[in-house]
């Protein structure tokens, strides 16, 4: 698999994501699910602490990503979407900090959103990995 990353304008990767990504080759692909701040036994935790729930969505995302053998390294895109765009980013270093830790700028679209599936979250990561 090749990567190429199509950029045209160099903020965005200095905001930790790329604004395009041609993948060639013989490739494998994940599409996951949004991935939040939930427990393995399926309760959302960290209610009203954004840095947690995204430090735990993070996790759970990674997690998804080992069990089909691939890293945050293989994400091509990355979906965030939150309850409160100007919380989020307040935390938003840590999400790139993985990232840029990973050696990954995906493409990615921040949305802010009315709520999620349950209340309590205020964050979810949606990502598609190829490898």
């Amino acid at each position: 698999m090749e990567r190429t990353t199509v950029n045209p304008w160099a903020w965005s990767g200095e905001m930790g994501y790329s604004q395009g990504e041609v993948v060639t080759g013989r490739t494998r692909t994940l599409y996951c699910s949004g991935q939040a701040a939930m427990s393995g036994d399926g309760k959302p935790e960290h209610a009203g602490d954004m840095a947690a729930q995204l430090v735990l969505a993070l996790d759970n995302l990674e997690a998804v990503l080992g069990e089909a053998g691939m890293t945050l390294a293989d994400l091509v895109r990355l979906n965030v979407y939150t309850t409160d765009v100007d919380l989020l980013f307040q935390h938003y270093g840590v999400l790139a900090a993985r990232l840029g830790a990973a050696g990954v700028a995906p493409t990615s679209t921040l949305l802010g959103v009315t709520r999620l599936a349950l209340p309590e979250l205020m964050i979810e990561l949606e990502g598609t990995a190829v490898a």
